[in-house]
């Protein structure tokens, strides 16, 4: 084997809680590599503050949380992915307890110390398992050194998958995924990886608008390649913003949980008064698409830069115990959470849609799985709720080994792979048209594909994309990739995606407000929007 060749038993695109998870699975039965962008906790895993959603409670049941799913889902979760999901919310927990991962607890009845449940938005128990504010931090940091301590997992920090290799398209027979080519980014080579099944766990795609609460990696790779490998999308169309980002030039991507309001924070226009009540009973509460949007509508109709989140009524030893990262972070940009109210914006935060997987976490082409954000599975429908998201990545992580292990012995080697062609193309020295389409793109998407829509503003930027594309097609074919190629390139595929399926929705539900039909259809809360290649 040369050095740019590289073979194992399962390529694990993504090293958040649904690529590691699914890695651990795994290595007991053979050879697993993980790639990881940047170095392997750079991810949105990490950065989540909230919590995990799980049925933990006594006074709690599956059927409620069930329930609270459904109807923030808006007529469109699946529900047996949802109850599925449910029911294996404790054994998730249990795992990550087992991997080493440390929860918040609190004095019980007896006088032991039992987990801590917090609530937020939609839910209608405190149900959310959490470690202090940074639970993505405690669940990312212990998977990691649980992988490092595993023999069998490589881990290849700093690459960037370019493309999946399959049967078909090698002119081989079946329709199977053998593979991938990946950017050696230390190196700037291209090298090959081979192997028996392939997870994607690369994310979501916020990156693709202007503001995002997103780790700087989450640019829709995955759903990009397994597009041009063939397989099917489901309700892009459904991107969430979240509420409450920080809004200070120096912090675009930092969120101000969403726990904060489950633990009494009220939102305030500049003149201190409260607006969540005019817009729904459960005021500060309701789910993230509703908050999200009076927040749009109260800035645009004040022509206001920002609104505010409050929580300084509750004592300062609470909100410091309770939020010592945000607490924190908001000091470091000259902030006090315990005596003022603090300046949020939406930003663009969890995409709801992606490539298309069934129960057991299989795409529509053989030996690839999609887990996590990447992975459309039904769960979230029209809008997630929030803490469902880390307990998706488990749940499906679990799914995928166990259906891989059962294929185990019936999956053969794969092929020979060929090696990267690049005897055509050279070093560009125009980085300008990059840095210029980049921008372009993600503005565009954030004045016409935003939290409000219209039909014009989406035909806008449907002729805009396709002009992007086509020089994002010539520039690639030309010059040598680099990691913001091949972002750009993928981005500019899932924002055409994203269009094309806002465009088919002639309604309004969930995350997707479009004022020409701002009427929810009755009759229609089973359609789901799955694009084919």
């Amino acid at each position: 084997m040369t050095s740019r060749q590289h073979a194992c038993d399962v390529l694990v695109i993504g090293s958040g809680a649904a690529g590691l998870s699914a890695a651990l699975r795994l290595a007991p039965r053979g050879k697993v590599a993980v790639l990881a962008k940047s170095t392997v906790t750079e991810g949105s895993t990490y950065y989540a503050q909230g919590g995990i959603a799980a049925v933990l409670d006594d006074k709690d049941s599956v059927e409620s949380h069930v329930q609270d799913t459904l109807v923030a889902g808006a007529g469109l979760c699946v529900e047996a992915t949802v109850r599925y999901t449910v029911e294996h919310s404790r054994a998730a927990i249990e795992w990550l307890v087992a991997q080493g991962v440390s929860f918040s607890t609190e004095p019980g009845l007896d006088g032991q110390p039992q987990f801590h449940l917090t609530r937020e938005g939609g839910h209608s128990h405190r149900r959310i398992i959490h470690s202090a504010d940074a639970t993505g931090r405690a669940v990312e940091t212990s998977l990691v050194d649980a992988v490092k301590a595993q023999p069998n997992i490589q881990l290849f920090e700093r690459y960037i998958a370019i493309d999946l290799l399959t049967t078909h398209k090698l002119n081989l027979p079946g329709k199977r995924c053998v593979g991938a080519y990946v950017l050696n980014l230390a190196s700037g080579e291209v090298e090959t990886i081979s192997a028996r099944f392939v997870v994607l766990a690369t994310g979501g795609a916020s990156k693709v608008y202007l503001y995002t609460s997103n780790p700087d990696v989450a640019s829709g790779d995955g759903i990009a390649m397994a597009w041009r490998a063939g397989c099917r999308v489901a309700n892009l169309e459904f991107n969430q913003f979240h509420p409450t980002c920080l809004y200070h030039p120096q912090a675009k991507t930092f969120l101000l949980t969403e726990a904060l309001r489950g633990e009494g924070a009220y939102l305030r226009r500049p003149d201190g008064s409260r607006f969540m009540p005019d817009y729904d009973e459960r005021a500060e509460l309701a789910p993230r698409d509703i908050v999200a949007r009076a927040i749009d509508n109260e800035m645009k109709r004040l022509g206001a830069d920002s609104m505010f989140i409050d929580i300084s009524h509750q004592s300062a030893e609470f909100i410091t115990s309770h939020f010592p990262t945000v607490y924190e972070q908001c000091l470091k940009y000259g902030f006090d959470l315990t005596t003022q109210p603090i300046p949020i914006v939406p930003a663009a935060h969890y995409t709801c849609g992606g490539v298309l997987v069934d129960l057991r976490s299989r795409t529509d082409l053989e030996q690839l799985y999609a887990v996590g954000e990447v992975a459309w599975t039904g769960l979230h429908g029209a809008n997630r709720m929030a803490s469902n998201s880390l307990l998706e990545c488990l749940v499906f992580a679990e799914a995928a080994a166990e259906d891989i292990l059962a294929e185990w012995h019936r999956v053969p080697a794969p092929p020979t792979l060929p090696a990267w062609d690049e005897s055509r193309v050279t070093d560009s020295d125009e980085q300008v048209v990059i840095s210029h389409n980049w921008h372009e793109l993600r503005q565009l998407m954030w004045d016409y594909v935003g939290i409000v829509r219209t039909d014009k503003r989406l035909e806008r930027a449907q002729r805009r994309i396709q002009l992007l594309q086509e020089e994002i097609r010539e520039y690639y074919s030309h010059f040598r990739v680099t990691n913001d190629l091949l972002e750009l390139r993928n981005l500019v595929q899932v924002a055409e995606l994203i269009v094309r399926s806002a465009m088919s929705r002639k309604e309004s539900r969930g995350l997707h407000y479009n004022r020409d039909h701002p009427e929810q259809k009755t009759g229609s809360s089973s359609r789901q929007t799955i694009l084919t290649p």
